[in-house]
């Protein structure tokens, strides 16, 4: 089975077309301030492209925030039409009961009180996919940075696992091979000069898709 890719940061319907055309599984929008953030009617419009494209019915589209109030969260998701909601802060778990679609927590291994919680979840058939991102001081990710791929390795033995943090189109395969995660995600490893390069979506996709699995 390959494995699953999300592009993050988008934010344009022309850019969430083409990982969408390129066989991206999820596109992220931007909530939390950042470069990338957008705002709800530009949400509402990549999510109306990607919704009226015969590549975009597929693709689940996931809402990044950092400490949000829950309720913030769940009016975005209704009137934008999002998919799954990406926890980038220091959510408790608790956060994801209050949702009204699939979370996502992002981890950082940087021994925050709320990964603790996260990190213990039950074994289950539904259990929550986490992130695995870089620790860097004062971001919530985007930054470039590669993650432990070690310590994701391990909890990828344990649960769904989401590898981000300094992956690209030249070391995705690789970082898919040594870790064996769920999915990876991509934002800053497929942008030149800040912007999304669909030359680069396009050939992450194809690599992280042809990647070995076991």
């Amino acid at each position: 089975m390959a494995v699953a890719v999300k592009i993050c940061g988008v934010r344009t319907a022309e850019a969430a077309l083409v990982a969408a055309e390129a066989g991206a599984d999820m596109v992220g929008l931007m909530f939390a301030p950042s470069r990338r953030q957008i705002d709800a009617v530009t949400a509402r419009e990549i999510v109306r492209a990607l919704r009226s494209s015969p590549h975009g019915g597929h693709v689940m589209v996931v809402g990044v925030f950092v400490n949000e109030t829950s309720e913030q969260m769940a009016a975005l998701a209704d009137d934008v039409g999002l998919d799954w909601i990406q926890l980038s802060g220091h959510e408790p778990l608790s956060v994801a009961d209050a949702l009204p679609v699939p979370a996502i927590k992002a981890l950082r291994f940087d021994h925050d009180s709320s990964e603790t919680d996260w990190l213990e979840q039950p074994a289950s058939c539904d259990m929550l996919p986490v992130m695995i991102d870089a620790h860097v001081a004062g971001s919530f990710g985007g930054a470039g940075v590669t993650a432990d791929w070690d310590a994701a390795a391990e909890l990828a033995g344990q649960r769904p696992v989401l590898l981000a943090g300094g992956l690209n189109p030249t070391n995705v395969q690789t970082a898919i091979e040594t870790v064996q995660p769920w999915g990876v995600d991509v934002s800053s490893g497929v942008e030149t000069d800040g912007v999304k390069d669909h030359a680069k979506i396009r050939s992450f996709i194809q690599a992280a898709k042809t990647a070995t699995r076991r």
